[in-house]
């Protein structure tokens, strides 16, 4: 097998001999990940199990998902939340990128984590009959289908912390984080309006906060061992990298303001080095781009071939699938562009393409 589809993780994992004995890879010790069952890569949550199902499992460490936003820019953001609250559970560093709201705000808004402390169900207490001893009555458990259900607490955070090292974990979107459990996290911050100066041109502040976004991410894999460069005595984590609204005007970027951008290069260029970059690192990436404003199709397919994974999201808000009785139960269509063939020649599809995402008991899921 070749390595042209292997991941950072892949590779790292491959470096044993056949007269090793075979034990479990360092790698797979990291909280929060697991290998897959397709393939063998290491993989973390997007914090929406129903969305990790779709990708085959979940997001492969070393890889890049494209979320094509929706017209409000409502449910891609949250996704990203999901994405980055999933990383403060599973005690991974994080690293957030914006040009409109300073990141900070972004990391107040995390969703709350729902606590699970039901995998040993308490019994429950039954009257005792009269001259019966206690004992020899046997406790009545719960039910074997609510065995498994989360429960809400509201002042524990060390129970978060305590099942860090499962893989995906459920969210309130209606409540924030706790600030103990946000800031026991490591992040890293980038702030475009704190890298570009107002006075730069066009161009150049362009092509300056691309460049400046990608040489403050490698600084941050390199100082902080996330580089395969780093020996393995050292313990391992994972880096995850949101980045928001990637193309916009905010970031300088031309593409949603001109039929045919001059500078069309300028993202895709990024987007070539940052794929390039988190191959030969333990990271692993989500990008949101307000696609429904690039008007060249040939260009933003060029944008999705350089993303491993890309969905796209198209909320009813303000259209009038709003109001069709057909879509009243949801909020959006979720359409999935792209998944990768990692380790393989064949790539795993979704078993269904029409889907559909909705708000349900203050959970974000997919249908």
């Amino acid at each position: 097998m070749n390595s042209v589809g292997k991941t950072s993780a892949d590779r790292l994992q491959a470096n044993c001999t056949s007269f090793q004995k075979k034990t479990r890879s360092k790698l797979i010790s990291i909280p929060g990940t697991r290998p897959s069952v397709q393939n063998g890569q290491l993989l973390v949550s997007t914090g929406v199990t129903s969305l990790d199902y779709l990708l085959g499992g979940g997001l492969a460490v070393g890889t890049v998902l494209l979320i094509e936003e929706d017209r409000f820019d409502s449910y891609s953001r949250m996704i990203l939340k999901y994405f980055l609250a999933e990383g403060v559970v599973c005690r991974h560093e994080l690293f957030v990128a914006t040009a409109q709201d300073n990141p900070d705000e972004i990391l107040q808004e995390l969703p709350a984590p729902i606590l699970d402390d039901v995998a040993v169900p308490k019994p429950v207490e039954q009257p005792r009959p009269t001259g019966e001893p206690q004992d020899s009555l046997d406790a009545m458990t719960i039910a074997w289908r609510y065995q498994n259900l989360p429960k809400v607490q509201e002042r524990r955070p060390s129970s978060a912390l305590a099942s860090s090292s499962r893989f995906g974990h459920y969210y309130d979107v209606s409540k924030t984080m706790e600030a103990e459990i946000r800031q026991a996290a490591k992040c890293h911050c980038f702030y475009l309006p704190d890298h570009i100066t107002p006075s730069s041109a066009a161009h150049s502040a362009r092509v300056e906060s691309y460049s400046a976004l990608l040489k403050s991410l490698q600084e941050v894999i390199h100082r902080e061992g996330f580089d395969l460069a780093t020996p393995m005595s050292k313990s391992r984590n994972i880096l995850r990298v949101g980045l928001h609204s990637l193309g916009s005007a905010l970031w300088g970027d031309d593409l949603c303001c001109h039929d045919k951008p001059r500078h069309s290069h300028a993202l895709t260029t990024f987007l070539y080095g940052l794929r390039a970059l988190l191959r030969s690192s333990l990271s692993v990436a989500v990008v949101t781009l307000p696609s429904h404003l690039i008007q060249d199709r040939a260009l933003m397919g060029n944008i999705t071939r350089l993303c491993d994974n890309a969905i796209a999201l198209e909320s009813f808000k303000g259209s009038e699938r709003e109001t069709n009785p057909l879509y009243k139960d949801y909020h959006g269509l979720l359409f999935v562009r792209q998944v990768p063939h990692l380790n393989c020649l064949a790539r795993q599809l979704p078993d269904h393409k029409d889907l559909a995402f909705k708000l349900k008991r203050k959970q974000f899921t997919i249908e």
